[in-house]
């Protein structure tokens, strides 16, 4: 096993490592006269400004220049960075999926600006617009090599304003050098934007992006160069805080569960490319809910992050390791325990810091600190969470990366085992990023310490891929030992040597209906070390994609599965259910079909049934989800799972339901008001969760939140709340 690891590193140290090349630029002129946001560009300051043009065509194809021009223009400031666009079509009949902050990208008019503000090819900051005024904004890290480098959940202050023509649209940007991380003195950045044109069925960009890459890969920018070099940052302190007032029932417990929370937050620049992140009290409440997911398989699902304390820099943190088997740090664990009957329930975060950011032009560090509150009713310790990170930029765009984390319980020698005292994890990272992004890769190997448990606890693995606008291929080697064991991480199973490999090949027809076919071979295996190398799992798929160019996708799959379970496992989920035994192996076989509309609609859809064998039984599962909007201010959808699972007897068999309607309705670009009810009798919950937001000043809100649960076999509510929360921020 060594040497297959020695080899397939050697194979990522020494690819060929080319360097970036900026094939575009432009002049962005200093000015000191005032620009008003109001989508018209009657300021002489604009006449003197560079137009970036000559957008290339990323959809329906990626090889002629774009159909419908964009034109960009900027200045800037010492205070503010401005931009002005202009993007034509065909007509006024632009699409847009409500007026809330942070939309969705796809299926809707927009355009997107791109900054690697550092040059570095590794992270960057968004910004984007569309016809109607709507802003969202979002954080790049590692390259944009997959959707989820893609972070919208962050925030910052920025303004923007848009106005419709006969034929095209304006917007006007305003950003303040403060909501970037820069170098002071630096002379340029590097740049793309890109465009979604719906009306012509266009997609474009700035610079050439071959349709095989991310439309947001940062291995393809040009340069924005300042006409003269940008200063010091003069970040002020902002200052957060927030007021919640919450009545609540615990009618299982019939418990009164009243409280009024304040806290706030804090965040103090560093020079121009630090951060620092302080948290007291911080709030972590029902205001956003997570989705149900119908969990079929033996293991934990991972969650998105969604609070903001969590958000900037994150990839410094999160992206050790590997996501899906061996991730040694997930901040979801921060602030959630199990109780006494093993329950997974919130543990109150009395306060922390986070440190973030560059320390050098190749050199990034993370440092994460937070305490959580003791509770000896449910002999939950008081915990100090600590993580610290150091990246090291190598060639274009590569890095080599570092961490140590430690969970030190304090305090609760009564009730805690000595051997939860404290968990510990080292490891070193290298992250393989070519400067044409076809080379993708990274290598790994982390350790942990327990108390009386230092000997082994490894992770190690490797993963390599190579894409190109035919043909793709990746193999995924991990090996996780029993006793590894990361408690602020996400590790999905212990004792494994996995290897994945997968084949794409891809078919771009130059005449019908059809952009691309796409077929894909994939396969995963795994043993056991801890058990004499079990072979206990193989999993091999082949599936096809016809992706047309009036956005609609075809999908067909084969699924063959080979299981020994080495635990007893219920796939019915029921309570009262036998279980298949341990020690038993099972071999199964399902297709599925797979249809998606076009987004452009008013109304789309998708819907993807599939049917076969599942263990010693069958399976049949639909998922669909249904979407319809009555532009500009209100999209009502609706998500539906249904599985059935048919086992023989003595074993349970079962209908598995899990059905969520939302209605989003946006009065205006400052009120909002959602509604998401989720219905799961695998869960044994009907949750409604109806939220109204009203946005008063930038990034500070009111919300009321209306949050009732209730047990689905009986309709006996399970427990309800009221919050009433207001966040502030304020710049010092």
């Amino acid at each position: 096993m060594a040497k297959y690891f020695a080899t397939l590193l050697a194979i990522v140290f020494f690819q060929i490592i080319n360097a970036q090349v900026s094939s575009k630029s432009f002049v962005v002129k200093h000015t000191n006269k005032p620009i008003v946001l109001d989508g018209v560009l009657d300021e002489t300051n604009w006449e003197k400004a560079q137009s970036v043009t000559n957008f290339h065509q990323y959809f329906p194809v990626d090889t002629v220049m774009a159909v419908q021009p964009t034109e960009i223009k900027m200045l800037y400031d010492e205070t503010t960075l401005y931009v002005a666009v202009k993007g034509y079509s065909e007509g006024r009949d632009y699409i847009t999926q409500s007026l809330q902050r942070d939309f969705r990208g796809g299926g809707i008019d927009q355009i997107s600006l791109l900054f690697d503000t550092f040059n570095d090819g590794t992270n960057a900051f968004l910004f984007g617009i569309n016809p109607f005024g709507v802003r969202r904004e979002a954080l790049i890290s590692n390259g944009g090599l997959d959707r989820g480098d893609f972070t919208t959940s962050w925030d910052v202050k920025w303004k923007g304003e848009s106005k419709i023509y006969d034929n095209y649209f304006i917007s006007e940007i305003a950003i303040p050098l403060t909501s970037f991380k820069f170098r002071e003195g630096e002379t340029k950045w590097r740049f793309n934007s890109y465009r979604l044109d719906m009306q012509a069925n266009e997609r474009s960009s700035w610079i050439r992006i071959p349709q095989n890459q991310l439309i947001f890969s940062l291995a393809y920018m040009g340069d924005m160069v300042f006409e003269k070099p940008l200063g010091k940052s003069r970040t002020p302190l902002a200052i957060i805080p927030y007021v919640n007032g919450i009545v609540a029932k615990n009618h299982e417990e019939n418990q009164q569960l009243n409280n009024f929370k304040v806290g706030a937050d804090a965040k103090v620049a560093i020079g121009n490319s630090l951060n620092l992140d302080l948290t007291v009290n911080p709030d972590f409440s029902t205001v956003e809910v997570d989705n149900f997911i119908t969990n079929l398989t033996r293991f934990e699902v991972a969650l998105p992050e969604r609070r903001q304390f969590f958000v900037d820099n994150n990839d410094l943190f999160g992206s050790f390791g590997g996501t899906r088997d061996a991730n040694p740090f997930f901040s979801r664990r921060i602030g959630i325990a199990k109780d006494t009957a093993d329950n997974t329930i919130e543990n109150r975060i009395l306060g922390g810091l986070r440190l973030s950011g560059k320390l050098n032009k190749n050199l990034r560090i993370g440092f994460l600190n937070i305490q959580t509150e003791e509770d000896k009713d449910n002999e939950i310790a008081s915990n100090n969470n600590m993580m610290i990170a150091l990246q090291q930029k190598v060639f274009s765009r590569s890095n080599i990366s570092a961490f140590f984390i430690n969970r030190q319980a304090i305090g609760a020698e009564d009730f805690l085992p000595e051997d939860e005292i404290y968990n510990r994890v080292m490891g070193i990272d290298y992250n393989l990023a070519s400067a044409d992004n076809s080379w993708n890769g990274k290598a790994y190997a982390h350790k942990s310490f327990q108390p009386n448990d230092s000997e082994g606890n490894l992770s190690l693995g490797v993963f390599a891929i190579k894409n190109t606008k035919y043909l793709s291929a990746f193999v995924d080697v991990v090996s996780i030992d029993d006793d590894f064991s990361s408690d602020l991480g996400f590790i999905r199973r212990t004792d494994i040597f996995k290897v994945a490999n997968g084949l794409t090949g891809r078919f771009w027809p130059k005449k019908g209906k059809i952009n691309r076919f796409e077929s894909q071979l994939f396969q995963t295996i795994t043993w056991r070390p801890g058990l004499d190398f079990l072979y206990s799992d193989y999993n091999i798929n082949f599936g096809t994609t016809a992706f047309f160019k009036t956005l609609e996708r075809l999908e067909f799959g084969l699924n063959k599965r080979y299981v020994y379970l080495t635990d007893s496992f219920d796939p019915s989920g029921k309570d009262d259910a036998l279980e298949l035994p341990a020690n038993s192996a099972y071999h199964f076989n399902s297709f599925s079909l797979g249809f998606s509309s076009d987004e452009r609609r008013v109304f789309s859809y998708r819907i993807q049934p599939s049917y076969g064998e599942f263990f010693n039984g069958n399976r049949l599962s639909v998922e669909s989800r249904f979407n319809f909007r009555f532009q500009p201010k209100v999209e009502v959808g609706l998500n539906l799972q249904y599985d059935n699972i048919s086992l023989p007897q003595p074993y349970s068999s079962a209908d598995i339901w899990l059905i969520s309607p939302r209605v989003n309705i946006t009065f205006s670009k400052s009120v909002f008001w959602s509604t998401l009810v989720q219905y799961s009798n695998q869960r044994d919950n009907l949750g409604i969760n109806s939220r109204l937001q009203w946005r008063f000043a930038p990034l500070s809100d009111l919300f009321l939140v209306y949050n009732d649960n209730y047990f689905v076999e009986s309709f006996m509510p399970r427990s309800r709340s009221i919050n009433l929360k207001f966040t502030y921020w304020l710049n010092i």
